[in-house]
């Protein structure tokens, strides 16, 4: 009987009915906002056929201290290509491609990868020939390999 008198009460005051709907669906509605806000975006293009370049060369970048180079070389040669990674200095002569990135990173009780942005050129007169990129402005992300592969399988093939 007693939830009789409460819905009869609020059936006499609309208004507070319109407020106890509120206080239930506003944290619903505040969780599925922020949710909304935390999609992946990864993105890959080419501008011609990739399967002539066989040795990429991953160039280092000098403030990497999560070794992404090494990660993207081993993921590179899963693939079926022949890679190595080093300053651009180090490049070995008959290298067909050089593969450059640019990672951020962000840290909230652990770092995780946020963005990474790869770019493939012809070793000699750099033109570009493919480009990605990764990006998740949540914590909720996905491990550095993971992501490389996301992002070098639509590029080179192979899954």
């Amino acid at each position: 009987m007693e939830g009789f008198h409460q819905n009869e009460n609020l059936a006499k005051f609309p208004g507070r009915a319109t407020c106890v709907l509120v206080k239930l669906l506003a944290p619903l509605l505040l969780v599925l906002g922020l949710l909304g806000g935390c999609s992946t975006t990864t993105s890959t293009r080419k501008v011609i056929a990739l399967d002539s370049f066989h040795r990429i060369f991953v160039e280092q970048q000098l403030n990497d201290n999560h070794h992404l180079d090494e990660m993207i070389v081993a993921e590179l040669k899963r693939l079926g290509r022949e890679a190595s990674s080093g300053p651009r200095t180090m490049m070995p002569e008959k290298t067909d491609a050089v593969l450059t990135y640019a990672d951020r990173w962000e840290w909230d009780f652990k770092d995780y990868l946020i963005e990474l942005n790869v770019e493939l050129h012809t070793a000699h007169t750099r033109k570009k020939l493919a480009d990605g990129r990764y990006y998740q402005p949540s914590i909720k992300t996905k491990p550095p390999a993971a992501v490389i592969q996301e992002l070098l399988v639509p590029l080179f093939g192979k899954s």
